[in-house]
């Protein structure tokens, strides 16, 4: 059975067709939010950034929230091959002390865990991200706004309420409650220091309320722990250093699956994804007329495990939260299970390196 699932966009599929796919074509990667999820984007990972992209000497923009932040992070550092198997080892093995009566551990301590593990992760290297001769990191972060600028134990589930009822009725207000925050490295060329100009974002930002921040070494690690701070299972974060004041938690609640007005125009932005639709917001999951693809995706290809193989991974899923819940203090069987589907994953990484060396337009479906 073939793992993997390739999707384009209209001016995408047009690209394809008439040159294949070059690793030089390669504008822009979009890394999603997902949790456990983007486990299974390991082996491609490893391909495109070890081998693939090596071959080419043009900028890219690596845009991510959450994991995907942490994923596109990883992809800056020297040795990124050897640090995405790391990545993917601490996810894995991570483990956290669940009171009796509770089903998941208290947030104060996974994000005091998982703040620490990130300082040892990076620590001595974010001048390799910050600086990166070619790759250009934007991390994506949501803000609360009126009730949510602070988190408190009655205003914030509250605002989140607030949050969701407007957002199903027009994403665009949810910006009320939530704005996107772009930490967004030098631009190439400059130096890391305060007075250096973040690089320019690959995308418009005129469908939803935007700021952007200089990421810098001060701020680097609080603002990576708010783009994966999901609400109720992590603390906010506060105070980061040269951003606006308030809670910051995870950047997939505003940009689930960076659903973003691309400004490429001559080239390809390649979405490693674990489905085919690109859901704009968290709190869209449920909304499935926000699933289809829209202009913002014309040059962009999706590949993506296909459903199919999917239903023979354990538990007949990809990895994600609920296995924390199903497994309880199980440590040993939900290592099993997750490092099981990663290893199944390497067929998504050789399906993938294999088209590229001989493109075959049947295997491409319309995004």
């Amino acid at each position: 059975m073939k793992a993997l699932k390739i999707y384009a966009g209209p001016a995408a599929l047009q690209h394809l067709a008439q040159r294949g796919l070059q690793p030089g074509d390669v504008r822009v990667i979009p890394a999603a939010a997902g949790g456990p999820k983007g486990l299974i984007l390991g082996p491609l990972d490893r391909y495109i950034f070890g081998q693939w992209l090596a071959r080419s000497t043009q900028p890219v923009d690596l845009v991510g929230a959450s994991i995907g932040a942490w994923r596109m992070a990883t992809a800056c550092l020297d040795e990124a091959v050897a640090a995405f198997h790391r990545l993917e080892h601490d996810y894995i093995h991570q483990d956290y002390d669940v009171e009796p009566g509770r089903n998941f551990p208290r947030p104060a301590e996974v994000s005091a865990k998982f703040g620490a593990s990130l300082v040892e992760f990076y620590g001595g290297r974010l001048g390799q991200v910050l600086q990166h001769p070619r790759y250009k990191l934007h991390i994506i972060t949501s803000r609360g706004r009126h009730m949510l600028r602070t988190e408190r134990k009655l205003a914030t589930p509250l605002g989140y309420l607030g949050a969701f009822m407007t957002n199903a009725v027009r994403r665009k207000a949810m910006g009320a409650w939530l704005e996107r925050v772009v930490f967004s490295v030098p631009s190439l060329g400059q130096g890391a220091g305060s007075a250096a100009l973040p690089s320019p974002l690959p995308f418009g930002t005129q469908d939803y309320r935007t700021r952007q921040v200089h990421l810098t070494q001060d701020n680097f690690n609080p603002a990576l722990q708010a783009s994966c701070s999901i609400p109720f299972v992590l603390k906010a974060v506060h105070h980061i250093p040269g951003a606006p004041p308030g809670a910051y938690w995870d950047g997939g609640i505003t940009d689930y699956h960076l659903h973003l007005n691309y400004h490429t125009t001559d080239g390809i932005v390649l979405y490693p994804h674990f489905q085919k639709a690109v859901v704009p917001g968290w709190l869209d999951k449920s909304l499935r007329w926000r699933h289809g693809a829209t202009q913002f995706l014309d040059r962009m290809v999706v590949i993506a495990p296909n459903p199919e193989w999917i239903a023979k991974l354990p538990r007949a899923k990809l990895p994600d939260r609920q296995d924390f819940a199903f497994h309880g203090r199980n440590l040993a069987a939900r290592v099993a299970q997750w490092t099981t589907c990663v290893g199944a994953a390497q067929q998504l990484a050789d399906e993938f390196a294999a088209w590229v060396e001989r493109p075959d337009m049947r295997a491409v479906q319309n995004l």
